[in-house]
């Protein structure tokens, strides 16, 4: 089967740091669904693991976690799915990536795709649909509603980078699902219309002081921050803004230290969102993955969520992968970025 992987960690300007390959197609067993891979999207992980992990002596590593394929076999223990159902997922971080014709994937931690998405619209969604969904209701512990409430809560909760994949996806299903007031951040006239469009309440610039922006929208505190990106520039602003018994959640990786006992006084909590941990440690909940996207493709067929992809790349191949990685590694890229077909 083609796949596009890579052999040593290099720049993403080498034409050696990803390549095409052949591999043997693999077999199904247990409770593992083996996926004819239809589009992908790609995302900061991807460029990370490319740069810090390097395979094996005479080893190719395949990376990619968020696909939409077919399913074309079962293990013998695998009940949820059939051949011919098509599915969206994002994977398990120690296993293979989606960046070939065919995978395996463990069925706990699929969905099935929105059916009024195409292939390429719904490859946007899974791994960030994921990373929010559990910030939002398991992590910041947000009350859920229904989707059709307009009941607004007190709940004040700022996104901070919500014009890339998480938090176009974050805003989305905020907004459909609580009653909080958004605010987002985002600097460029560009990412400011497109939060908008997913459904921000409110809108600062992340370029210039929070607080001040911030007060002036007369709103009372903020109960709840989605930090998704360079957490360590904005602690001590969250710190101060936060009211007492506040939540912060991060994805990302602070370069600095974080000086968690500044949160001591308002006796406010850090949560740490990484969505890879249940499959990475097979917990007993890890269909709970399986179940939100299944949930999150039925609100998207009402009309409540819409796709985040930003832009297609065209085919699955080394050089567009290479495209994908260099525009998300310049940290500019609006949405998501896709692929389809090889």
């Amino acid at each position: 089967m083609k796949a596009v992987g890579y052999t040593k960690s290099l720049p993403i300007n080498d034409p050696e740091s990803l390549i095409d390959i052949e591999l043997p197609q693999p077999i199904a067993t247990g409770r593992d669904l083996l996926v004819k891979i239809r589009a992908i999207a790609v995302n900061p992980v991807d460029y990370k693991i490319r740069q810090r992990i390097a395979p094996g002596e005479g080893e190719t590593k395949v990376i990619g976690w968020d696909a939409v394929g077919e399913v074309v076999a079962t293990g013998e223990a695998a009940t949820q799915f059939k051949p011919g159902d098509t599915v969206y997922y994002a994977g398990d971080l120690n296993r293979q990536g989606s960046n070939a014709e065919y995978q395996l994937v463990d069925e706990r931690i699929v969905g099935s795709k929105p059916k009024s998405l195409a292939d390429a619209e719904a490859a946007a969604l899974p791994l960030t649909t994921i990373t929010a969904w559990e910030m939002l209701f398991e992590h910041l512990a947000i009350k859920q509603q229904s989707p059709d409430s307009t009941q607004k809560s007190d709940e004040v909760l700022l996104v901070v980078g919500a014009a890339g994949g998480v938090g176009s996806i974050l805003v989305q299903i905020a907004k459909a699902l609580t009653g909080a007031t958004i605010i987002a951040t985002a600097s460029r006239e560009s990412s400011q219309a497109w939060v908008k469009k997913q459904g921000a309440d409110h809108v600062v610039d992340h370029t210039k002081p929070l607080q001040p922006q911030i007060e002036a929208l007369g709103i009372g505190p903020v109960t709840h921050v989605a930090s998704l990106t360079h957490t360590d520039s904005y602690f001590e602003t969250y710190i101060e803004l936060l009211a007492p018994f506040g939540k912060i959640a991060l994805i990302d990786d602070p370069s600095t230290p974080l000086d968690v006992m500044k949160m001591k006084p308002k006796s406010l909590s850090l949560h740490i969102e990484f969505m890879y941990a249940r499959s990475m440690f097979q917990t007993a909940d890890m269909d709970e993955q399986g179940r939100l996207l299944s949930r999150v493709a039925d609100l998207i067929d009402q009309g409540y969520i819409q796709t985040t992809a930003g832009k297609n790349l065209g085919t699955i191949n080394a050089a567009n992968l290479r495209a994908a990685h260099a525009e998300l590694e310049s940290g500019k890229s609006i949405g998501k970025i896709v692929l389809e077909g090889f």
